[in-house]
């Protein structure tokens, strides 16, 4: 704001305004009230009849506050008061007010420009024309300046520069307006050009970074955003410093964009721009994050219909998120090739040959050296990716235009050609790069050109918070994480992932697997791993490899989430769960290429699929299988004998023959199941701390794991139906959220329940936490505690975030084939506080004794996994059991939902 901006002083008397001006109070009859009336009418009938013409609407919007400040100049009472023969003024738009961008709710921003300095009457007509707005609800922002002083901001204030860049004359002396653009151009962007410019990249990288550097989220920032609107605004200051373009025209007229370019950037930027004005009109007011609540509303007024097994939501924002990456692209190419016109790669010759005589590098880009050679010699087509591979260049705008331009050329023959194969699988193997040729290629539509079944996933949505990137950017990620093992950028910081890549005779089956292990997604249906199988083989085959190697790659596609699941949701202790992989697994090759892709996999979805405590399950199993299919699947004898060694450990440890003595009575309670699948030096702390148990309720320790930032609470209780539930009941009241849980039971009635829970969000006070839930725990077992009254009151008082997700209907499954000693209850769920203990309650309602759980959550969805018996020790396999077990589970989860709903 400028020198003379004051803040807004009413006196209200009689009929009229009174404004407080150089201690004097003088009255101004406002003669604006009526031009605001009727600009406020003219802008609801024009808000109410907007259909999605962005353009025609933004013009509009920006002639009716031209004309109504153009009646204001006219008919001002304090205009002649200013003497403008003395001291001219104009009355300037700036922004988007100024490039005629007024969308709905935009911030109408002006500039009231003095030749000389600003006079102290000048506060009068700014109240004369802006305080009617603001009476009308208008967002009005303005400066009062001199040119002196919008030179003197413009050299400091980067906002203030480009609002500047945006100026517009609407009214008033029109000589004054020429002369600040005059002032500008030659005294700032003459003399200054290279640094505004490097100062407006360096702003759009910070701006990229605050709100996000993916044109992929599932809220959008549509203007701030990367890929939003502020990119082609970024793009139109840079063209205006360099060549004084009047308008967006300008950048094809300028040779910016090629014709169709302009066309593309024209129609994306006519998608944006009506997706925010119906987002401004929905939520009555100026918003331009792309918030979930308002995304199933704005895709049924944008008139998108479900298709190919994807929502409405899903498939706005899939146009959404392709049309601000192709904005991201459009800017991120004309900033490198703007660097090598800067002299920011000056070691690089301006014109480089490749090893193709058809190719040459120029600023710092790829491209062909003629149409002509394209349409002569298709197989250039292939040629340039693997030359922007080997140089590590990315193809230039001309590039990618003459590559959609020719792309006919690849025809049915062209793609299983033995050239093509061979330049295709060069690309997929090729060492990974800050520039990814796959990634050039897929910009460029090639891709589909090479592979027509990956059109199916592009740019479709992944709606779960879970995946940061579409289908098609994350099979591509998965690709780069693969090659990324073993090397100085491995992103599984674990030594074992580039071992086993570099062990492997061949990552080309790995790279295709990863690749098209999400190609079923292109279609609707539940397995998409089952689908993705048969279309990676069909594809495969049609390009004419080996059978057995196509199998190979049909395995890990169809198999791809199958360790991640088992690690997640089975007890990774248990023997049979080792052995179970082996079987379905088979092979050492397969079993070390499907570890691979199950971390490449999980890392590229997100940090939220990937953690060290996932690292840690799914390694365990990885090595257990291993184990397995190495050394053949363990025999009874030497499971007693590793039961054997372990008590000799304990009680070589005992420091009296008394002691030795107790040790062996308790090892005659303990299960065989514990001894089984504890440590020697475990056994011995559970025994210490047994011996703490004497006649309380229960004794815990909590020990930190440092590797995978977790604690693991040891319970030692006497033993007493719904004891587990009371327990997870506990920690859900205290926000403790457990991970994983075994549960033991001896033969003298002590229950040894081991919990891995995440530590408090503030570690500052983790004692305080676990004393209170210690405290909470000692009152539940006593009956003291209400829990399900304490649950209830935390869920009234918690306000879930609001839903960002398709509600999915509650599942339970009850697997009596997978475990010889266990009935397995997978229930999937929407997680809400207390889930956790609804479910193990409603299991000890069934009269189910609980010995493993496994708790998976994907973001709002979870997994809750749990090995049960019945209370005589026996499995539940009977029919109306298992039936009656569904029912009472699904009932407490539907009834939880609709209290939470408050339905």
């Amino acid at each position: 704001m400028g020198s003379s901006e004051r803040v807004k002083q009413d006196v209200m008397g009689g009929g009229s305004k009174y404004i407080r001006w150089s201690g004097m109070y003088q009255v101004v009859v406002s003669m604006n009230e009526n031009a605001s009336v009727v600009l406020k009418q003219k802008r609801e009938r024009l808000i109410s009849g907007f259909k999605g013409n962005a353009l025609h609407f933004m013009s509009e919007h920006t002639s009716i506050l031209d004309h109504y400040f153009q009646v204001c100049y006219e008919t001002s009472l304090v205009g002649p008061e200013l003497r403008i023969e003395k001291n001219p003024y104009a009355i300037i738009a700036l922004g988007g007010y100024g490039r005629k961008e007024q969308c709905v709710h935009s911030d109408v921003d002006l500039l009231f420009l003095f030749e000389k300095s600003v006079p102290d009457t000048a506060e009068a007509l700014i109240q004369e024309m802006i305080y009617p707005l603001w009476d009308i609800g208008m967002d009005v922002g303005h400066a009062t300046r001199s040119i002196e002083e919008c030179a003197e901001i413009s050299r400091t204030d980067v906002e203030a520069f480009t609002a500047h860049l945006d100026a517009r004359f609407v009214c008033g002396m029109s000589p004054l307006y020429s002369r600040l653009m005059r002032y500008l151009r030659e005294n700032i962007i003459g003399n200054q050009s290279p640094e505004i410019i490097a100062w407006l990249i360096e702003n759009n990288a910070r701006r990229h970074k605050h709100f996000g550097e993916s044109a992929y989220l599932l809220e959008p920032n549509l203007k701030e955003g990367c890929g939003g609107l502020r990119d082609y605004h970024t793009i139109r200051w840079i063209a205006k410093i360099k060549s004084d373009i009047q308008s967006r025209r300008d950048l094809e007229y300028y040779g910016y964009f090629s014709s169709n370019e302009y066309e593309s950037l024209a129609a994306a930027l006519a998608f944006i721009w009506s997706v925010r004005n119906h987002l401004h009109r929905m939520s009555g007011r100026k918003c331009d994050q792309l918030y979930t609540e308002h995304q199933p509303k704005l895709a049924k007024v944008l008139d998108f219909k479900e298709m190919d097994g994807r929502s409405p939501v899903e498939a706005m924002l899939g146009k959404i998120q392709g049309e601000m990456e192709f904005l991201n692209q459009q800017l991120q190419m004309f900033l490198y090739e703007l660097s090598h016109e800067t002299g920011q790669h000056r070691k690089r010759r301006k014109y480089q040959r490749t090893q193709n005589p058809d190719l040459e590098i120029r600023k710092g880009a790829i491209n062909f050296l003629s149409s002509e050679a394209v349409h002569t010699n298709p197989m250039l087509l292939m040629q340039i990716f693997e030359e922007c591979a080997r140089f590590q260049a990315p193809l230039s705008a001309e590039a990618k235009r003459l590559v959609r331009e020719f792309q006919y050329l690849a025809d049915a023959d062209f793609i299983v050609s033995k050239k093509v194969i061979k330049s295709f699988e060069r690309l997929l193997m090729a060492k990974p790069a800050a520039v990814n040729a796959l990634d050039e290629m897929l910009a460029s539509g090639f891709l589909l050109q090479i592979i027509p079944e990956f059109g199916g996933i592009v740019h479709r949505v992944q709606y779960d918070d879970y995946h940061l990137f579409p289908v098609d950017q994350h099979s591509l990620h998965v690709v780069q994480t693969l090659k990324k093992f073993g090397g100085p950028d491995d992103p599984s910081e674990c030594r074992l992932c580039g071992e086993l890549y570099d062990e492997l005779a061949t990552p080309k089956w790995l790279l295709w697997a990863g690749l098209l292990h999400d190609i079923g997604k292109g279609s609707s249906g539940n397995d998409h791993a089952g689908r993705g199988a048969v279309i990676a083989t069909h594809l495969l085959t049609r390009m004419g490899y080996r059978r057995k190697d196509i199998e190979t790659v049909g395995f890990l596609v169809e198999e791809h989430l199958f360790l991640i699941k088992i690690a997640t949701r089975r007890d990774v202790n248990d023997e049979e769960t080792a052995v179970f992989c082996a079987r379905r697994i088979k092979d050492i090759d397969r079993l070390k290429m499907l570890y691979l892709l199950t971390v490449a996999d999980s890392i590229s979805t997100g940090p939220k699929a990937w953690n060290e405590w996932t690292a840690a399950l799914l390694r365990d199993l990885f090595l257990k299988t291993l184990n397995i299919l190495e050394n053949g699947e363990l025999a009874s004898r030497e499971a007693m004998e590793a039961v054997a060694r372990k008590k000799e450990q304990v009680v070589y440890s005992a420091k009296t023959q008394k002691a030795a003595r107790e040790l062996d009575t308790l090892f005659n309670v303990m299960s065989p199941r514990y001894l089984l699948y504890s440590s020697a030096e475990d056994i011995l702390s559970h025994v210490l701390l047994y011996r703490k148990l004497q006649d309380a309720d229960f004794v815990w320790s909590i020990a930190p794991v440092p590797e995978v930032e977790t604690r693991i609470v040891t319970i030692c209780a006497k033993d007493r139906p719904g004891l587990f539930s009371k327990i997870s009941g506990v920690f859900t009241l205290n926000s403790l959220e457990i991970l994983d849980a075994q549960i033991f039971t001896w033969r003298n009635n002590t229950a040894l329940d081991i919990f891995h829970v995440k530590p408090p969000l503030d570690q500052l006070f983790e004692e305080e936490k676990w004393n209170r839930a210690r405290a909470h725990l000692e009152a539940a077992l006593s009956g003291e505690l209400d829990l399900e009254l304490a649950l209830k009151e935390k869920m009234e008082d918690f306000r879930a975030e609001r839903l960002r997700y398709a509600e999915r209907p509650h599942r339970v499954e009850i697997d009596n084939q997978s475990s010889s000693f266990f009935t397995i209850i997978d229930v999937f769920s929407t997680d809400f506080p207390g889930l956790l203990f609804q479910i193990t309650h409603a299991l000890f309602q069934c009269k189910l004794d609980i010995w493993v759980a496994k708790i998976a959550t994907k973001i709002n969805q979870v997994v809750d996994v749990f090995y049960v018996r019945d209370f005589d020790g026996q499995k539940v396999d009977a029919a109306d059991r298992v039936s009656a077990i569904k029912a009472a589970v699904l009932d407490v989860l539907n009834g939880a939902q609709r209290k939470e709903s408050g339905q």
